[in-house]
């Protein structure tokens, strides 16, 4: 929710949720929604009232005299959104035709693929084409319709939403640490099996902008499939870079070096400024974004 008249209809969602619910565990469970993500629209929302909506205790979510009020206001904007729902399930069955999708390669593998299956579900019309690649598609001359890129567009005919930030981080499998030891600083790394990329510099370029000079035989390993990469550091090949978010499905995985900072990659999803007119684009692209947006990608 927003001061002025306007709102966030997932604050909104996720206050009730915890509302009914009892807690952020029993909300999460029943939403599919972390307890990260529930914590921080809750807070968020608490921020823009400017009010306490839940005590926190050991029972619960206790919800204050504030949130009381107002949740039969949520109520009528959930059941007002639940009449908008039913009627785009009507114009749903009425859209036809690709969408064309283009996004990296970890993109491809680890997010989109939940999502896309709701986007296909929802619209049996729309067939999708997915694009995984760590290369840009050129918008502008239409190699794509939707591209979930690292960088933020400056063509002015793009139209760009942020959707998070991938948080980043120096992980090791335990089979690795226990074989090779654990660097206590980032001056040690150069003594063990670095995972890096091959001929694409992005890991070359973040060390300097660091502090740490290196060349590309300071990484041992060389890949520049950032999955294989990824899963070469995962089957303790040695230590690799990658996003907090898939390092927390890889229990093996120990994160080293937590003062070393890695700067956060942004997400952001793009797309035409003359596709608005697409009915397919119009109704694909703030799906992505609404479920892609509720990831807990720090």
């Amino acid at each position: 929710m927003r001061t002025g008249g306007s709102f966030d209809w997932n604050q909104l969602r996720s206050f009730l949720a915890v509302l009914d619910e009892g807690s952020l565990a029993a909300a999460a469970r029943v939403t599919g929604i972390s307890q990260p993500t529930l914590g921080r629209h809750i807070d968020e929302l608490e921020a823009d009232l400017d009010a306490t909506l839940f005590s926190r205790g050991r029972g619960g979510m206790l919800p204050t005299e504030t949130a009381l009020k107002i949740a039969e206001q949520a109520r009528e904007m959930k059941r007002s959104s639940e009449v908008i729902s039913s009627a785009a399930a009507d114009t749903a069955q009425t859209l036809r035709g690709t969408v064309r999708i283009t996004a990296s390669d970890i993109v491809s593998t680890y997010l989109l693929p939940a999502v896309l299956a709701q986007a296909l579900e929802r619209y049996p019309g729309i067939e999708i084409e997915l694009h995984a690649s760590n290369t840009q598609e050129n918008l502008l001359q239409r190699d794509a319709d939707i591209a979930i890129r690292m960088t933020r567009p400056t063509q002015n005919d793009l139209i760009a939403r942020k959707i998070g930030e991938f948080g980043m981080g120096t992980y090791a499998h335990r089979s690795y640490l226990e074989r090779a030891g654990s660097p206590s600083t980032a001056g040690e790394l150069s003594a063990h099996t670095i995972v890096g990329y091959d001929r694409d510099d992005t890991i070359i370029r973040g060390f300097a902008a660091a502090g740490h000079m290196v060349q590309r035989k300071f990484f041992r390993f060389r890949c520049d499939n950032q999955i294989a990469a990824w899963r070469a550091v995962c089957e303790g090949v040695g230590i690799g870079f990658g996003p907090n978010r898939l390092a927390r499905q890889e229990p093996q995985l120990v994160r080293l070096l937590p003062d070393m900072q890695i700067p956060s990659l942004p997400v952001w999803l793009v797309s035409h400024r003359e596709l608005r007119t697409s009915l397919r684009i119009r109704t694909v692209s703030p799906l992505l974004w609404e479920q892609l947006s509720q990831l807990d990608l720090g």
